[in-house]
């Protein structure tokens, strides 16, 4: 891949490459739009094959915050940093505050909070060198573990899908196939069970799994099998890219419906759903319950506040189906006009409205 090639052809405002030596930091910061507001995403600390990857995964993760917080109804733009490294092996003090200082120099364009790979305590070190960071420990005034209210979200999502599925029944006697059983694959998991859900996950780590099958009292399957579970409900909650031409054909479930982001290996293969008679809820709606507990830490956290807008998504995805049916064209695509309509009438108040976003 030709960097600067890929950049070129892309629509975002900025692009930081962030390395330092001593602190063993190589990372990308990406800021996709701040139309709406500052940019807003998670650090996500994963190993890459390569540095270009690296950097379409920064791409991809910031664009689709823009979409996220338009659609959710938030003032904020998209952004993302990504960090190459083994979250298991390399993570220091001094990494996370080299981090935290290049998104200090950004002056406030990006504020950045947990994501695949980091945590809580990642963010209170970040928070040693920059105020522009969320996600922190309730301790301090932030929401800690948003997962609670990202699965809260989820299952008034889940309603708007059993609906316009035509399997308005409630989640008692669902069978839900997830597909992560990280921090919020298992609340996901737990809240579902509790409303007599019957719950089959995996997880790559065969460890997780076994502690959450023990602990949840979810059925748990090897990693690959997951793809082949009879379900009324398939919930991708780990990494992305993971439905394409090869696992598509082999789903035996009505609604896919998850946490993880860009669930589409290309944009293109909601098209195979939609053949395959399976209705696809657009992640970034979905899973926007995280990026609403964030937020609600500028203003001062409260949890029963963060809950009722995470309970928007019912409406978000209702206009969405409804939306796709009345255009003839694939929920994803619905879910983009939806978040592109509301991006273009702000910026239009401040003549920054654009056409495309993504």
């Amino acid at each position: 891949m030709d960097v600067f090639r890929s950049l070129e052809e892309s629509d975002h405002e900025q692009v930081v490459f962030a390395y330092d030596e001593v602190a063993g930091l190589r990372g990308i910061v990406a800021i996709h739009s701040t139309v709406l507001g500052p940019a807003i995403g998670g650090t996500r600390m994963r190993q890459y094959d390569r540095e270009e990857d690296a950097l379409e995964d920064a791409l991809r993760l910031s664009a689709a915050m823009t979409y996220k917080a338009a659609a959710a109804g938030l003032n904020f733009g998209g952004g993302a940093a990504v960090i190459m490294g083994d979250p298991a092996l390399d993570k220091s003090e001094a990494l996370f505050r080299a981090l935290g200082r290049q998104i200090e120099s950004l002056n406030g364009r990006y504020i950045t909070s947990q994501g695949l790979g980091t945590d809580v305590e990642d963010m209170q070190v970040i928070r040693v060198e920059t105020r522009h960071v969320v996600g922190l420990h309730s301790a301090y005034g932030g929401c800690g573990d948003p997962s609670p209210v990202t699965a809260h979200g989820a299952l008034h999502g889940i309603r708007a899908c059993l609906e316009e599925a035509g399997m308005d029944r409630g989640n008692s006697g669902l069978t839900v196939a997830i597909q992560g059983l990280g921090r919020g694959g298992s609340e996901l998991a737990r809240q579902l069970i509790g409303e007599g859900a019957r719950v089959v996950a995996t997880d790559v780590d065969g460890a997780v799994a076994e502690r959450a099958g023990a602990a949840l009292g979810v059925e748990t399957v090897e990693p690959d099998a997951i793809y082949d579970v009879e379900c009324d409900i398939w919930s991708p909650c780990a990494i992305g890219e993971v439905l394409d031409t090869r696992t598509i054909p082999r789903l035996k479930c009505r609604i896919v419906a998850g946490l993880a982001n860009n669930q589409l290996a290309e944009p293109g293969d909601v098209k195979l759903l939609t053949e395959r008679g399976i209705l696809y809820a657009p992640d970034f709606v979905f899973n926007s319950g995280a990026l609403i507990a964030v937020t609600e830490e500028i203003a001062g956290f409260s949890t029963e506040r963060a809950k009722r807008r995470a309970e928007r998504i019912y409406r978000v995805l209702k206009r969405v189906f409804a939306l796709s049916r009345e255009r003839g064209i694939s929920t994803a695509e619905a879910a983009n006009a939806f978040a592109e309509n509301r991006i273009n009438q702000v910026g239009s108040l401040s003549g920054r409205a654009r056409s495309s976003c993504g």
